[in-house]
């Protein structure tokens, strides 16, 4: 079991199993929104502990389609923990415990800052990976949806 909060504690969660991919986004509003790096968490390995009602949204503009969900107590970012598919993202810096997994890719690479340095052997796309076969398969996820 893997735990998750917020800063504050408001926000409690657990993930029954491990997450079933780790990537890091490096687009402008990732960034802003203090949620780079992210976790895939299929719904049904997710639990709520407390504070489900303290999850506020930060809702998209386009290009972007994700909502951010982050605590409107603390501001942590939480990723897409209010999310009604069989898989979503949360933001990794919200998990208490090791997640097990770590980074596959990197997306948005052509964004991400000149300070910023990539230093892993992940793979890297200029912008969204948009086809499966460019992220290598993972056999507990299927097919790399974003």
């Amino acid at each position: 079991m893997i735990s998750g909060s917020c800063c504050c504690g408001a926000i409690r969660f657990e993930l029954l199993a491990p997450p079933t991919m780790m990537g890091a986004c490096h687009c402008s509003r990732c960034r802003k929104l203090g949620s780079s790096v992210f976790v895939f968490v299929r719904a049904a390995d997710f639990r709520w502990i407390e504070g489900r009602e303290k999850v506020a949204r930060y809702a998209p503009t386009a290009p972007f389609t994700y909502a951010r969900c982050f605590c409107g107590d603390c501001g942590t970012a939480l990723g897409e923990v209010d999310s009604d598919q069989d898989s979503f993202p949360i933001a990794a810096n919200c998990l208490d415990d090791d997640p097990v997994v770590r980074i596959r890719f990197h997306e948005f690479v052509a964004d991400k800052p000149l300070w910023y340095e990539i230093c892993d052997d992940a793979k890297q796309f200029p912008g969204h990976p948009v086809r499966a076969a460019e992220v290598p398969p993972n056999p507990s996820l299927g097919a790399y949806t974003p």
